[in-house]
C-alpha cells in the first residue's frame, strides 16, 4: 500500500483521523527515506577514479540498500496490517470468563505481533547505520553532508520504532517476553543513537572545518 503513494496522499492520510499509517509507518517511511540518501551517495561516488579502490564495496553496499528500500516500505506495511487486528481485539466482548480468556489470548498475540514489526525495523536501522558510517568514511565527500542528513532520518526511525515497541509491550500479559523485547529495543536505541550521533558528530565537524579553511 505505501509503495503506492504518492508523498502527497501518505501525508494526507497520516493527518487524517484514520488509524494507519500513525507513528509506525512513519518511522518506516523515515527509515526508507535515509536509506535513499545513502543509495544516492553510493551511486555518486561509483564511477568516479577518486573512489576506485573502493568502488567494490561501494557496490555490495549499495544492493543491500537497495534490498534495505524494499523492506522499510514492506515494514510500513506490515505495521498497518498488525494494528488493524489488535485494534479489533481491543472491541472485543468480555462480559463472562470465557469471553474474558479469550479476548486476553487474542489481545496477547496481537500485541506481540505489534511488538515485533518495530522490532525488526530497528534492527534495519541499526544496519543502516552501519553502512551509512562506510558510506561518510569512503563515499564521495561532495554528498556526505547527505550521509549526515541520512544518518538523521535513520535515527529518528529508529527512536520512533521504539515508540511502538514499548506501546504495546505495555500492555502485554507475559511480562517476561515483554521485558525481553524492552531490553532489547533499549539496547538498540543505546547502541544507535550512539553510533548515529557519533557518525553526525563526524560530519558536521568535517563540514564547519572546510568552511573554516575557505575562510
Amino acid at each position: 500500500m505505501t509503495e503506492t503513494m504518492n508523498i502527497d496522499r501518505f501525508l494526507e492520510t497520516l493527518s487524517s483521523k484514520a488509524p494507519v499509517p500513525g507513528g509506525g509507518g512513519a518511522s518506516a517511511v523515515g527509515g526508507a527515506i535515509g536509506n535513499a540518501l545513502g543509495q544516492m551517495v553510493a551511486n555518486l561516488t561509483i564511477g568516479k577514479k577518486k573512489y576506485a579502490e573502493n568502488e567494490e564495496e561501494i557496490r555490495e553496499l549499495l544492493a543491500r540498500m537497495q534490498e534495505l528500500q524494499k523492506e522499510f516500505i514492506n515494514l510500513a506495511d506490515r505495521d498497518a496490517q498488525a494494528f488493524t487486528p489488535l485494534a479489533a481485539a481491543y472491541s472485543l466482548p468480555a462480559t463472562n470468563e470465557v469471553e474474558k480468556t479469550y479476548k486476553e489470548q487474542v489481545m496477547e498475540m496481537n500485541l506481540l505481533g505489534a511488538s515485533l514489526v518495530p522490532v525488526s525495523l530497528m534492527e534495519r536501522c541499526m544496519e543502516m547505520l552501519m553502512i551509512l558510517e562506510i558510506m561518510g568514511e569512503k563515499g564521495s565527500v561532495m554528498a556526505v553532508s547527505d550521509v549526515g542528513v541520512g544518518v538523521q532520518f535513520i535515527r529518528a526511525s529508529l527512536t520512533g520504532a521504539a515508540m511502538n515497541v514499548f506501546i504495546n509491550t505495555k500492555s502485554m500479559k507475559n511480562r517476561q517476553k515483554a521485558e525481553e523485547l524492552n531490553t532489547y529495543a533499549m539496547k538498540m536505541i543505546s547502541a544507535g543513537t550512539k553510533k548515529a550521533d557519533e557518525i553526525y558528530g563526524k560530519i558536521l565537524n568535517s563540514l564547519q572545518g572546510t568552511e573554516k579553511e575557505k575562510q
